[in-house]
């Protein structure tokens, strides 16, 4: 089957030449959204990692949307935090929501040193149909 290239209308406009999401054999694989609370990227962001987190999964859940599917579809997440030590635990507290406890994805949290537009968080995701 031929990959599959989804650029999906309503989520931000990508910082980079790239697709919201590609697929190929029920696989879909999403970029990973920053906190744009629109679709042009250059927005400010939100204040604060909890006004971040939720943004990302807002966005997130557009793209993950305009591929018919949801949150449940989700199996594996990568979290990127600008300020892993201070940021961590009010990212995990907002992030938990979105999941229920018995339906979480495998997931990595990964400290880095920059972002693109300044951002604190940026959250990619793996799904299957």
């Amino acid at each position: 089957m031929d990959p599959i290239f989804h650029m999906i209308a309503g989520a931000p406009n990508p910082v980079a030449p790239f697709s919201h999401s590609t697929e190929a054999d029920g696989w879909v694989f999403l970029t990973g959204q920053m906190p744009f609370s629109g679709t042009s990227v250059d927005e400010p962001y939100p204040e604060g990692i909890t006004a971040q987190t939720h943004q990302v999964m807002k966005n997130l859940q557009t793209v993950l949307q305009g591929c018919g599917l949801t949150l449940a579809n989700v199996l594996q997440v990568r979290v990127y935090l600008l300020h892993f030590e201070r940021d961590y635990p009010a990212m995990n507290a907002v992030y938990a929501g979105y999941f229920a406890e018995d339906h979480r994805p495998a997931r990595t949290c990964i400290g880095v040193n920059g972002l693109a537009k300044g951002a604190l968080i940026e959250i990619d995701m793996v799904a299957r149909r």
